[in-house]
């Protein structure tokens, strides 16, 4: 999709400099790649190699320092502006991918010209430039970061531009019929009824429709993109360690029949059927004596406070019920699961049962009976659903998206209760700019280096 470039203004004076960065992540690996781009690329880059840069074309070259002296070899590659990713000249070196020998080269290019590139600064250019919107800039570093395949897909349809399409489309409608009832409220002698028609009031109700049906499908891109953190709780020895060993699918922690043996937070990541996953292990809750087991317990509770879910581990069949340890310690009664584990030994069959005013999941992490089912109540308490189409979002999309949907129902209560067409113009004007804040199309410099602040050095 063809993008504008950026106004003078909004390009804050980046195509005066050229900068460089180390584009392959930090340590000892067989490729390494170094990056080159603004409007000194090509002379820096032909200082450095050997060979003369051919456009878009691979070329074997010795890679010499300011001086003359070879630093390495490997292949040089020379994009045009602006057929490039930054829409600049760009120049890569790709050579061997050992840290030293990669400063060097970088270095080198200082020497001539350059200047080190901030974390994201290769993708702002390509902001800057027209190559990509904002919500694509954004899907790069998702995709470089997602946490599972599904995760990665979503962030693909999103650079691709799939989001950005269903934002633009829906902007243009909320466009024309801004215009509509700007146009019935400025010529009232045409004798348009855009009340008494439906005409207004029917397509700013399928407009809501549709901005409900984007924020759902990007609210399931958020939680693939940033994924949930679960944390494990209980009583010491009811096999929080175990339910941990057994949804990672390895031995991680160690497990003990002797009580107390998780002293402190352990923390794994995983991927929960598509959801990234941090699991949380955490100390058994109870009072106790001990300086370092007090602590732990401390730790938990910090831990169970900013969780996206709680598991609440008790033994099947023990006397006390799980409302105990939950009023005790003033655990979130709005994001708990409970699980009653150790089946294996109560022979109580796996599966949901409806106890004390809520389900509770019988498994046992021994065997992995009742496991799976538990996965999936998992799935569903955060609000995941498995869709081909989702697409990779963050909480600043899914705040804009709110935000239209609010003052599109503000507009429709106005124009329904009062007639009031003006304030709905204003309404669907507010909307608009709100969905431009999406693309960045409306920007700020404080939101572009807040975002861009984020992506590794080198991309």
């Amino acid at each position: 999709m063809a993008r504008k470039p950026r106004t003078a203004d909004q390009r804050g004076g980046l195509d005066c400099d050229t900068i460089v960065a180390i584009a392959t992540a930090p340590g000892i690996g067989a490729i390494g790649v170094v990056r080159i781009s603004g409007p000194d690329a090509e002379r820096i880059g032909r200082c450095l190699s050997d060979q003369s840069l051919r456009e878009r074309r691979a070329s074997l070259a010795a890679f010499n320092d300011a001086s003359g002296q070879q630093i390495d070899q490997g292949l040089v590659l020379f994009f045009r502006q602006p057929r490039s990713f930054t829409g600049e000249d760009v120049v890569e070196f790709q050579g061997h991918g050992g840290p030293v020998v990669l400063d060097l080269l970088v270095q080198a290019a200082v020497t001539l010209g350059a200047r080190l590139a901030r974390p994201g600064e290769f993708t702002e250019r390509a902001y800057l430039n027209g190559k990509l919107d904002l919500a694509q800039a954004e899907a790069v570093a998702d995709l470089i970061e997602s946490g599972s395949a599904a995760a990665a897909r979503s962030a693909v349809r999103s650079l691709t531009g799939q989001f950005s399409a269903r934002v633009e489309t829906l902007a243009a409608d909320i466009l024309e019929l801004r215009i509509f009832v700007e146009g019935a409220i400025d010529f009232p002698e045409d004798d348009v009824d855009f009340i008494g028609d439906g005409n207004a009031s029917g397509r700013l109700e399928r407009l809501i429709g549709r901005v409900n049906t984007i924020l759902a499908s990007a609210t399931q891109g958020a939680l693939l993109n940033e994924g949930i953190t679960i944390v494990l709780a209980g009583r010491p020895n009811v096999g929080k360690s175990s339910l941990l060993n057994r949804l990672l699918g390895y031995e991680r922690a160690i497990v003990s029949n002797t009580p107390g043996t998780t002293r402190d937070v352990l923390t794994e990541r995983m991927d929960l059927g598509g959801i990234p996953l941090r699991i949380v292990d955490t100390a058994g809750l109870r009072e106790s004596v001990d300086e370092i087991e007090r602590e732990g317990v401390r730790r938990a509770l910090a831990q169970i406070s900013s969780a996206d879910r709680v598991i609440v581990v008790r033994e099947d069949g023990d006397w006390e019920p799980a409302q105990v340890l939950i009023q005790e310690q003033r655990l979130p009664t709005d994001r708990l699961t409970v699980v009653n584990n150790k089946i294996d030994i109560s022979g109580t069959p796996p599966g949901a049962v409806r106890q004390h005013g809520r389900d509770e999941w019988r498994v046992s992490a021994l065997t992995g009976a009742g496991i799976d089912g538990l996965v999936d109540h998992l799935k569903a308490a955060v609000g995941y659903r498995k869709d081909a189409g989702v697409f990779s979002a963050r909480r600043r999309h899914l705040d804009a998206l709110t935000r239209v949907a609010m003052v599109l129902q503000r507009g429709a209560a106005a124009l329904t209760e009062s007639g009031a067409g003006e304030l709905l113009a204003d309404d669907l004007r507010v909307a608009h700019a709100i969905l431009g804040e999406i693309v960045g199309t409306v920007s700020s410099d404080a939101l572009l280096g807040e975002i861009f602040s984020r992506f590794c050095i080198g991309k």
